[in-house]
């Protein structure tokens, strides 16, 4: 079952592992593995990425920089194939990719030649890039007749548990995630606060903000490790900010 409606669909560089995803999906189907099995192997595969770029193995690193992407996709793509939505696993996968996301850039940090406030920088870049693409991703979800409704576009209060989940383990995640993600909401949303009374998103414009989802991003922080250059994967992240007031613009110029 899709997030989108085929009117809605848009090229998403960020989700360039859908395919491998679905495999992984469709294997663990009729098995006993769950989507929050799949979503620890995914924080599994981040820490052995960043073990591998402590140790100097920068293509092993690599690799599982993607297959982390890959596993992030597939946990969503198995509870969408089983009809069992799950806000556990919505936000247990959030609050994991924000940890994996601030211990990335601390290990590039860390072996690069910068400050650590260039590194705050970038990690604070980073969100807001994928906190802007969520904000309207999931405002053409919501409008979209999709099948993924787990993500609201306002996140306030702790939404009711789906049947078969505990409603204490949703409200503690959802406190989670408010704490790790509510700073950056509240400036998207102060940044663009009409941006769910437009009607549609255009599948161009979407695919252009799709550069900032975190599935790009983390190409780009493997490729850089891929080709050893290590200490531009910071100041890439920082530049992509090139584009971010723009977006917003357009936005709220030509998409109403």
């Amino acid at each position: 079952m899709p997030k989108l409606i085929d009117k809605d669909k848009f090229l998403d560089l960020s989700d360039y592992g859908r395919f491998f995803a679905k495999f992984i999906s469709r294997a663990s189907l009729n098995t006993s593995v769950t989507p929050v099995h799949l979503t620890f192997m995914f924080g599994l595969s981040g820490l052995l990425s960043i073990y591998f770029i402590l140790t100097d193995h920068f293509y092993l690193a690599a690799f599982f920089i993607i297959l982390k992407s890959v596993i992030d996709a597939a946990d969503g793509e198995l509870a969408r194939m089983r009809n069992k939505p799950s806000y556990v696993g919505r936000y247990l996968d959030s609050i994991f990719d924000i940890i994996l996301n601030f211990l990335f850039l601390m290990v590039f940090y860390w072996l690069s030649d910068v400050s650590i406030f260039l590194m705050l920088i970038a990690f604070f870049s980073l969100q807001t890039q994928g906190t802007l693409y969520n904000y309207y991703y999931v405002i053409l979800r919501n409008k979209s007749a999709g099948s993924d409704q787990t993500s609201q576009i306002f996140e306030i209060n702790a939404p009711e548990a789906y049947p078969g989940e505990s409603q204490r383990k949703v409200n503690f995640l959802f406190q989670w995630y408010k704490i790790s993600y509510g700073l950056f909401d509240k400036i998207i949303y102060k940044l663009d606060p009409t941006a769910s009374k437009a009607t549609s998103f255009p599948s161009l414009f979407m695919t252009f903000l799709s550069m900032y989802g975190l599935g790009f991003q983390l190409f780009i922080m493997s490729f850089l490790l891929a080709v050893n250059k290590l200490e531009w994967i910071l100041p890439s992240i920082i530049g992509l900010n090139l584009f971010f007031f723009p977006f917003i613009w357009y936005r709220k110029k030509f998409i109403q």
